[in-house]
Formats: structure tokens, sequence, C-alpha cells
């Protein structure tokens, strides 16, 4: 993590496809050391935000600030470098590689410096030449390896794992990057009820190491069980906001989204 780093703020984003507004001046923000999550009933907007935070979309309006910069403008790839790491709805992994080797990538480009200099000092590895950050490199590999407990798969080709294992790798390389702000898309998604108690206990962990967490997901236990706060989103806007029980307990949330049975 970047010290000092972590606020990760939407400010007012509005968002259109033709005449439909799918982020209506929607506005909230990451605290270091804690869990967010975003939730909604699909068509809610949430994933047209975390897109936009991310850097995948650009909002019409609004801006995203990173620890008070504008980053609006910035690519996804320049916020990962400033350190906004995610993780993807469709699995984005390197099937041929091994676990091992997909957690060193997210490691080996952590560094801020320019493409051709990143470029170098791989092909500096690749050849058996010293490069200074290698064994930086490698510990915080091991380090990943040993919290999302992948150690037993990490010779194995990424293409050959289960889902559930897989969201664990595309996690552990967006944490070898080391990131001060994480956003999680559907983490949950493919994972057993072990995976899930075990994702989430990875998650808690995560935040208590001072990143801040945002995530986006469906099963709305995980979110209550993880979060510090939640934010709830209807037809591409923010209906409320706070903590879990807040939020669980709130009308609005209630009326288009909860089952009034599973607060009981």
């Amino acid at each position: 993590m970047r010290p000092g780093a972590g606020v990760l703020a939407a400010v007012d984003i509005v968002k259109r496809f033709g005449g439909l507004t799918a982020v209506d001046a929607v506005s909230l923000r990451t605290v270091p050391g804690e869990v967010a999550a975003l939730i909604g009933p699909n068509g809610a907007g949430k994933t047209t935000l975390f897109h936009c935070l991310a850097g995948a979309e650009r909002p019409d309006s609004g801006q995203v600030l990173l620890d008070g910069v504008d980053i609006t403008a910035r690519t996804a790839d320049a916020r990962a470098r400033l350190g906004v790491g995610r993780t993807f709805q469709r699995l984005a992994v390197f099937p041929t590689m091994t676990v091992e080797d997909n957690l060193r990538v997210g490691a080996e480009n952590r560094t801020e410096a320019r493409g051709f200099v990143r470029v170098g000092g791989l092909l500096l590895g690749i050849l058996g030449l010293f490069v200074a950050d290698d064994e930086r490199h490698r510990r915080r590999v091991e380090e990943v390896l040993e919290l999302l407990e992948l150690q037993d798969v990490r010779d194995a080709p990424a293409g050959s794992l289960p889902t559930g294992t897989l969201r664990l790798v595309e996690l552990g390389r967006a944490l070898c990057h080391d990131p001060s702000v994480l956003l999680l898309d559907e983490p949950a998604s493919g994972l057993d009820t072990a995976g899930t108690r075990h994702l989430q206990r990875v998650i808690r962990s995560i935040a208590a190491s001072g990143v801040a967490v945002l995530l986006v997901e469906h099963d709305v236990e995980l979110v209550f069980d993880v979060a510090d706060r939640v934010f709830a989103m209807a037809e591409g806007r923010l209906i409320a906001a706070g903590s879990p029980a807040e939020v669980r307990a709130d009308p609005a949330v209630l009326d288009v989204y909860l089952d009034v049975e599973s607060t009981a």
C-alpha cells in the first residue's frame, strides 16, 4: 500500500448511454482500512459506476478523485500505477501461466516507472541479469500466496483450475500490485460456501492492512457480513448509505431490493 493513500471519491458522477442515464449524480468515497460495498438490483447502475471509478468508462459529468487529485481523464492503466487495483466480473487471468507467474505479473508491474523501463526490467530478469527489485517482487508473491492459501496450486497452470480458485488468483495478482484502493467486481461469483467464508476473511485482512476496499456484489449476506459501509443504488441513483444495519433496515432499500424476510 502507498502510505497516506486510499481515498477514492466519486463526485456527482453522471453517465449516459444514449437517452438512458445509467448513473445519475452519484457521490461516494472509500476510506483506508475500511470495506465499502455497492449493492442494488440489476440495472441499478452500480457496474457502470464501478467502471467509472476504475477507468473503463469516462463519466459525462462529475469527477473521480484519488487522494484529492482529479483522475477523471486518466486511463485504467494510469490509475493502476497510481494505486487503484481491481478485479473483473469476467475472469482475466493468463491461463497458460502458473498461479505463481500470474501473481508475479502484478508484482513486476507495481512500479510507477515508465512502460519502457518496466519492460526493460522484465527482459533483464529473463536474461538472468540482476534486477534490484526482483527479491522484493518474490517476497510479495510469497506473502500473497500465503494470504490466499494458494501455495498448493502455485505451480499449476491457471487454466486448469476451477472458477472459484481463479477468483483468488485474480485477486492475488491485484494485491501483488500493492494497491491503496482495491475495487472488487463480484468477487464471490463461483465460490462455494467455504470459499466465500475464506474470501470474507481475506477481504477483512486486506482492509486491516490499511487498503480501502470497494466491492460490487450480489451476495447480500457476504456484503452485510464483511462491509463497514454500504451504498445502495436503484435506477441510477444512490438511495441509501450507511452501516450494514442502517442500509438493511432502510425502507427504500427494502422496497426495491432486499427481501423483507431476509432481514428477520
